[in-house]
């Protein structure tokens, strides 16, 4: 009898989904400091396997370098518990003394935490760590292609986890991801939020699922460098955060855009790093091996190094070569590679001003990046300004790599994995997610003032009864007892 595999992935949902309400029922009661220690030992844990995962999750998945990776984990987790680690999550979390209201902090019950082939181990221990923070279990269902070595990352911090005094079963991990396992997961009574990091479908799959959920939109963010800019640093900045981890950041650069000005200087830099540009033949064939028919990526480019996207393109390109380049005259469909591309390909214009920089990056957000990450190298604080008062984009890094900036690594923005485009890219929040997205807050609120002008239409005064003596009423009482005679 041949047993059906998505009925058993199914099974394993409710199982794990079960076992995480029941746990959550129980760490929900625990002290701040019972949850702070706890999540301070799941941290050490995924700190101290961070290399060894990173060598796992390239070993399973093929997609980026091994040495990056572990800079992600150590990120998810030593760089997020330092900063989550005095945050309050467990009773009264604030009191507004001249409002006279106090603020208590609720756990919102079973997470599901989908998880991308991109970051599978850094965001599944990220997951985690701000899921348990805020008293909640949490049930992860990784990518396919990736299901051991995030399986491997949950063990690791679900044991952790255990040992430090946490339910068993807290933090749970599906083992055989599937299309009908993950749809379940999103879909069950017990689970009260989704938090979906990934591809555009997987992402609308959570808001259509009639699930509380936050969702990470795609990036294809601009980084603009404006004549006043650290042209040497600007583009070492650039190279480096395009680059790292072979371009899978949603966060990492898309296009660079340049005043026409120090366009060769630009240029020279590039070519000095590792940049190589390819000539218009060149990026048609390069456009067909990254961009599909359908506009999006082509899977078996994302994570690889630029030499080896040469090589898919049918190109041969100098030992070194770190990043293609493609100057376009254009944003659009027609243009693919003004798309984002998840590898180290990025696209290259300039401009006579910072006029129409402003221009063609928010033509490249709206393309294909709305709400998310835009980058500005610049001495101009003015400048600054101008483009972080009109591009849609929630995150404006300046002078920094974008993919290390945007989480957090480089930057004073919280430390998080799963970044939020708002309402333009069609999330529910801009903000980089930590655990106080996963907190209902419960408010106690004093009165402090009398509702005097709030009252509703009140009945005009009766009229005032003339005051009766004592003759007046024994008359009354005769003429009543002669009627009743």
């Amino acid at each position: 009898m041949r047993i059906d595999p998505d009925l058993l992935a199914i099974q394993e949902v409710r199982v794990l989904v079960e076992k995480a309400s029941a746990a959550q029922a129980v760490l929900k009661e625990f002290s701040q400091e019972k949850v702070d220690h706890i999540v301070k030992c799941m941290a050490e844990a995924g700190e101290e396997a961070a290399e060894w995962l990173a060598k796992q999750a390239v070993e399973e998945t093929g997609l980026g370098v091994w040495q990056d990776k572990v800079v992600k984990n150590l990120l998810a987790t030593r760089g997020v518990y330092e900063f989550i680690k005095d945050i309050k999550t467990v009773g009264v979390t604030y009191r507004f003394e001249d409002k006279k209201v106090i603020e208590i902090a609720e756990p919102v019950g079973v997470i599901a935490g989908l998880i991308p082939t991109t970051n599978p181990t850094s965001t599944a221990m990220y997951k985690c760590l701000i899921s348990v923070k805020a008293r909640n279990g949490i049930v992860i269902s990784p990518h396919p292609r990736a299901a051991k070595c995030t399986a491997e990352a949950v063990d690791v911090l679900h044991r952790a986890a255990v040992k430090a005094g946490a339910p068993e079963g807290i933090i749970g991990c599906i083992s055989t991801p599937t299309m009908e396992a993950t749809h379940e997961l999103m879909h069950h009574k017990l689970v009260a939020l989704i938090l979906a990091t990934g591809g555009s479908e997987m992402v609308k799959a959570a808001y259509s699922s009639g699930k509380p959920a936050y969702g990470v939109g795609p990036g294809n963010v601009p980084a603009y460098i404006e004549r006043s800019a650290n042209i040497e640093k600007a583009v070492e900045h650039i190279v480096t955060s395009k680059t790292f981890d072979n371009g899978t950041i949603c966060a990492s650069e898309q296009a660079i855009v340049v005043d026409d000005c120090i366009k060769d200087r630009v240029v020279e830099e590039l070519r000095k790093r590792g940049g190589y540009f390819l000539t218009p033949e060149e990026i048609q064939a390069v456009s067909r091996v990254v961009i599909l028919p359908s506009g999006t990526v082509n899977p078996k480019v994302v994570g690889q190094p630029a030499t080896r996207v040469a090589e898919m393109a049918g190109l041969s390109v100098p030992k070194g070569t770190r990043l293609l380049v493609a100057e376009l005259e254009g944003v659009g469909k027609e243009y693919p590679l003004s798309r984002e591309k998840l590898s180290p390909v990025i696209a290259f214009y300039s401009v006579p001003d910072w006029q129409k920089a402003c221009e063609i990056c928010m033509q490249m957000l709206t393309f294909g990046g709305i709400g998310h990450t835009l980058a500005i190298h610049t001495r101009n604080d003015d400048i600054v300004m101008q483009f972080a008062m009109k591009k849609p984009a929630f995150r404006i890094l300046v002078n920094t790599p974008s993919s290390l900036g945007a989480v957090g690594a480089t930057t004073g923005l919280d430390p998080a994995l799963t970044l939020g485009c708002g309402t333009w890219g069609g999330s529910a929040t801009a903000d980089n997610i930590g655990p106080l997205h996963l907190l209902n807050i419960k408010r106690v609120a004093y009165g402090l003032r009398e509702p005097e002008g709030y009252r509703g239409p009140s009945c005009p005064p009766c009229p005032r009864q003339p005051e009766i003596g004592s003759a007046e009423i024994e008359q009354i009482v005769k003429e009543v007892l002669r009627r009743l005679s």
